[in-house]
């Protein structure tokens, strides 16, 4: 049979045409070749360009290490699911936080590479929570940290404990029913149920916002008051106020609003109370402050009175006399235009 001969010029049409495909195709594969992600762990890429300042954004930017396990999901867009078979084997990285668990998603906004989406993800642990930063550690069911915020929200079962900063002192436990660590800073704010326990004394709130470089801790109560109880060999001392302030490390304690110290037979109320651990001496000062010891026929009112727990006696003072902590020493780093 013989061969059909193409005539030149319908060859030259074809190769015209085959090259215009190939450059259409070409041109066709540009956008998607710029916008290719780098071989490279989206949780690490380079940040993109986001609202945040910068300082912040490299602050908040979360990095994940999945060493020995797993990466699925849509690496390109997310969400991306991370899994380890050993309990802490996943383990993240944002400013001075570290988070540690078994399983973790790292999601971005719809429509968004994950690698450009810095300033605007979300990564969730679960599985068992661990959460350092200092002389901190905390564990929890799980936890969701936001880049856009600078806040990890750690719940079910929340637990923190705080080393001490000097060998042989008590360390601070917190149990509440959650616990948010803001990255910027150094507070955690635990909400729920709280309980503070420090040496012999504990705490119960529904707030507790702590300072952990300054061992400095805000307990309150919406609608209700806040409790400390100091035990000891004598007996209980028990102080209520709407507010108290604990400085954890030095077991000194700064009450206010509507405050009552109660000491076996001996109750004191007042508007303002310092209390010292270390000296066991309650200053309550008020207009008026009040203490009554029926057992020894005691009924106090004036400006000021000093409570010695120690031996259970009370007594007017002179109130233009310093006391041993100021409200000052209790200041909340918010509070002094810091943060």
């Amino acid at each position: 049979m013989p061969r059909t001969s193409v005539p030149a010029t319908c060859r030259e049409v074809a190769r015209s045409a085959n090259a215009r495909a190939v450059l259409l195709l070409l041109l066709l594969a540009l956008p998607l070749a710029s916008v290719a992600p780098a071989q490279a762990d989206p949780a690490t890429s380079a940040a993109a360009d986001t609202a945040l300042d910068d300082a912040v954004l490299a602050r908040r930017i979360i990095t994940i290490d999945y060493s020995g396990g797993t990466a699925s999901g849509n690496l390109r867009f997310g969400p991306i699911t991370y899994a380890h078979p050993e309990p802490t084997g996943i383990v993240a990285t944002v400013s001075t936080l570290t988070i540690e668990a078994a399983r973790a998603v790292l999601r971005g906004p719809d429509d968004t590479l994950i690698s450009q989406a810095q300033g605007r993800r979300e990564a969730g642990f679960e599985g068992g929570v661990t959460v350092r930063r200092g002389r901190l550690v905390a564990v929890g069911e799980r936890l969701v940290y936001s880049e856009s915020t600078g806040l990890g929200v750690l719940e079910g079962g929340a637990e923190v404990r705080i080393a001490p900063a000097r060998a042989g002192e008590d360390e601070v436990f917190i149990a509440a029913t959650s616990v948010t660590f803001d990255v910027d800073s150094d507070v955690s704010v635990s909400e729920g149920d709280v309980r503070l326990v420090n040496g012999d004394q504990t705490a119960t709130a529904e707030r507790l916002r702590f300072e952990e470089d300054r061992d400095l801790g805000q307990l309150v109560s919406t609608g209700g008051q806040v409790e400390v109880v100091r035990s000891g060999e004598a007996g209980d001392l028990r102080i209520v106020a709407d507010e108290i302030r604990v400085l954890t490390e030095v077991k000194a304690l700064y009450a206010r609003g509507d405050v009552t110290v109660e000491d076996g037979a001996v109750t004191s109320r007042g508007d303002v109370v310092f209390y010292d651990d270390e000296d066991e001496v309650a200053d309550v000062i008020g207009s008026p402050a009040t203490a009554v010891d029926p057992s020894a026929g005691v009924n106090l009112s004036t400006d000021r009175i000093r409570q010695d727990v120690r031996f259970r006696f009370v007594e007017a003072i002179d109130a233009s006399l310093p006391t041993t902590y100021t409200a000052d020493q209790f200041m909340l780093s918010n509070e002094d235009g810091t943060r």
